[in-house]
C-alpha cells in the first residue's frame, strides 16, 4: 500500500456538519467551539478521526460549498484561532482532523471572481473557464453570463453561483480552452498548493476533497486530472509527508493512481451502494439484494488492489439519513456490516443514535432534499435537544419535531442502544486486525435475494466469518477441520454443531475461525 500516516490504519471517521452540531453562543448556529467541545463524546464512542464539512467564509449558498475566502474560517464558526485550537486539543486525545477542500470551483462573490469578471486582463482573468462571447455557451456545462462588463460565458460546476475554477482541458477543442500547462491552469493549481500548506500548517490533518474527479475539463480517461493530482501529492510529499487525502471520486483506480490514501464508495454511480440502505426494498430491510453491490465493491476493490482504502460511509450530508430507511435492530445490523468491511468507515453525525430524516423542511443553503439529513445534532432529552443555549425557534435549520426523537444522554445510558451497539463494534473492531482497514475480504455469500451476506476477513493468521443475515431463513456454512469463537452476535447467537455454523435468519455475528 502506498506510503501513508500510520494512524490511517485504524481510522474510524466521525462526519460533522458543522452548523448542526453544537451552538455555544446562542445564535441558533453550531459552531467551531462546540465541536472542540463534543471531541471526548466522539472519542468515546471509538472515533479517532473527523471529517469537517466546509467551514470557510462563505455566502452559503450551498452550504459551504461555495467558498468566498479559502483563508479565513466563516466568522459564524468563529476564527482561524479557534480552528487551530480544535485541531491541537483532536491530537491531545490521539486523535486527527480532516478539512473538506473544495478545489473545484467558488463562490461567484470570492474576490478572484469579481476580477475574473472585468473587462480589464488583470492577474485573475483565466482563474475561471470562460468562453470567448457571451453568446456562446460550453457544450455539456452550465453557464453563467450577462453578469459583467466581460464579454464570455463562465462556466459552473453545479448550481449557478459556483463558477468552476480554471485546471486547463485535456483535449481543448476549442479556442477559448487552455491546456492543463497554460499560465492561468497553473495558477489555479499552485493557488490551491497554498491553500493546503496553509491549513496543514496550523495543524490540520489533510483533506477530504470535494469532487476530486472534476478538475481538468475534456478528460475522459481522467488522465489529466490523474496528472493533477500526482503533482499534488509531489507537493505535499515534499513539505507535509503525513498529509491524507480522501477524494470524492469513486473511481479507485484512478484516485489512488492520483495519490489519494482514500476514495468513497459514492451513494450515486452505478455503486448500488443505495441497495443495501436507502431504497424501496433495502438489504437490510430483510427483502432486498446485496448481489449487485458485491459485484461492484469487487470490481473496486480489485482495482484498488491493495495501494489504498475504499471507505464506506454510514450517510452524509448529501444523502437520507440511515433511519429513513432502517431503525431498531435492522440499524444495529447495518453498523455490523459498516464496521466490519475493509477501508475506513465514516459515521455521520447522529446516526450513531438513529437520528431521522426530518420530512418536508424548506431548503436550508441549498440543501433542498438535503435538508432534512442536516438538522441538529440531538443532545439530549430538552426542548431544544441541547444544541444551543438560544431558543429553538432560532435553529438555523429546524430540529426534529418528534417528541421522542433519540438523543444521546439517553442512549449512552442505555446498554441496549445502537449508540452502545456502534461503541461496541468499533471496539472489536478495533481489537482484530483481521476486521481493520487493512484487513483482506473475500466473500462467501453475495446477499442475493434471501440469501446473507458472508465474508472472510483476514490478516497474518486471524481469520474472522462475517455474517449478515436479514433474510427470515436460517444460513449455514460448513468448517472443514476448524472450529471457532463467537466474537459478536445480534440477536439469537448462531449454533457450531458437526463442523457446520448455522446462522439464525435476522441476525448477525462474527465468528473467529481457529483450525482444529
Amino acid at each position: 500500500m502506498r506510503n501513508r500516516p500510520e494512524w490511517l490504519s485504524n481510522a474510524v471517521f466521525y462526519e460533522i456538519y458543522p452548523q448542526s452540531f453544537l451552538d455555544t453562543d446562542g445564535d441558533g448556529i453550531g459552531n467551531i467551539n462546540g465541536i472542540t467541545e463534543k471531541l471526548p463524546y466522539i472519542r468515546n464512542l471509538g472515533c479517532n478521526a473527523i471529517w469537517l464539512n466546509p467551514c470557510f467564509d462563505s455566502p452559503f449558498g450551498d452550504a459551504g460549498y461555495d467558498v468566498s475566502d479559502y483563508y479565513k474560517v466563516a466568522p459564524r464558526y468563529g476564527t482561524n484561532e479557534d480552528l487551530a485550537t480544535l485541531f491541537a486539543e483532536a491530537h491531545k486525545l490521539g486523535m486527527h482532523v480532516l478539512l473538506d477542500f473544495v478545489p473545484g470551483h467558488t463562490s461567484w462573490k470570492h474576490p478572484w471572481f469579481t476580477e475574473s469578471m472585468k473587462a480589464s486582463t488583470n492577474e485573475f482573468t483565466d482563474r475561471y473557464i470562460w468562453t470567448d462571447s457571451v453568446w456562446e455557451e460550453a457544450p455539456g456545462y452550465g453557464s453563467l453570463r450577462g453578469i459583467s462588463d466581460r464579454d464570455g460565458s463562465c462556466i459552473v460546476n453545479f448550481f449557478t453561483h459556483q463558477p468552476a475554477l480554471n485546471y486547463g482541458f485535456y483535449k481543448p477543442d476549442r479556442p477559448w480552452q487552455q491546456p492543463m500547462d497554460s499560465e492561468g491552469a497553473m495558477a489555479t493549481r499552485n493557488a490551491m498548493k497554498d491553500v493546503m500548506a496553509f491549513w496543514l500548517s496550523l495543524g490540520c490533518d489533510g483533506f477530504r476533497v470535494d469532487m476530486a474527479g472534476s478538475l481538468v475539463k475534456n478528460d475522459e480517461d481522467s488522465k489529466g486530472t490523474i496528472a493533477l493530482w500526482q503533482d499534488v501529492r509531489s507537493f505535499l510529499d515534499e513539505r507535509f509527508p503525513e498529509a491524507v487525502l480522501v477524494s470524492e471520486w469513486g473511481e479507485p483506480d484512478k484516485s489512488i493512481e492520483g495519490g489519494f490514501h482514500m476514495d468513497f464508495l459514492l451513494h450515486f454511480g452505478p455503486s448500488h451502494y443505495n441497495d443495501l440502505f436507502r431504497c424501496e426494498k433495502p438489504f437490510f430491510g430483510g427483502e432486498g439484494d446485496a448481489a449487485a453491490f458485491v459485484g461492484k465493491y469487487l470490481e473496486s476493490y480489485r482495482k484498488a488492489a491493495g495501494r489504498g482504502l475504499i471507505c464506506i460511509p454510514s450517510g452524509n450530508h448529501d444523502m437520507d439519513r440511515l433511519a429513513r430507511h432502517i431503525r431498531g435492530d435492522r440499524a444495529k445490523m447495518a453498523f455490523a456490516f459498516l464496521l466490519s468491511m475493509p477501508g475506513a468507515p465514516f459515521l455521520y453525525y447522529g446516526d450513531e443514535i438513529g437520528m431521522r430524516y426530518v420530512e418536508n423542511l424548506t431548503s436550508v443553503e441549498g440543501g433542498y432534499g438535503r435538508t432534512g439529513s442536516r438538522s441538529p445534532m440531538q443532545w439530549d432529552a430538552s426542548e431544544g435537544a441541547g444544541f444551543s443555549t438560544g431558543p429553538k425557534e432560532n435553529y438555523y435549520i429546524p430540529l426534529d419535531p418528534d417528541s421522542g426523537r433519540p438523543n444521546a444522554a439517553e442512549q449512552l445510558a442505555d446498554g441496549d442502544s445502537l449508540l452502545n451497539e456502534v461503541k461496541k463494534l468499533i471496539g472489536i473492531r478495533q481489537a482484530h486486525k483481521a476486521l481493520g482497514n487493512d484487513g483482506a475480504i473475500t466473500f462467501v455469500c453475495d446477499g442475493a435475494k434471501g440469501k446473507p451476506l458472508a465474508y472472510f476477513r483476514t490478516s497474518g493468521d486471524e481469520k474472522i466469518l462475517v455474517v449478515i443475515n436479514p433474510a427470515k431463513e436460517e444460513w449455514t456454512v460448513p468448517f472443514e477441520g476448524a472450529t471457532g469463537e463467537l466474537l459478536y452476535s445480534l440477536g439469537e447467537q448462531p449454533v457450531y454443531a458437526a463442523g457446520r455454523l448455522s446462522v439464525p435468519g435476522g441476525t448477525a455475528c462474527f465468528w473467529e475461525v481457529m483450525h482444529e
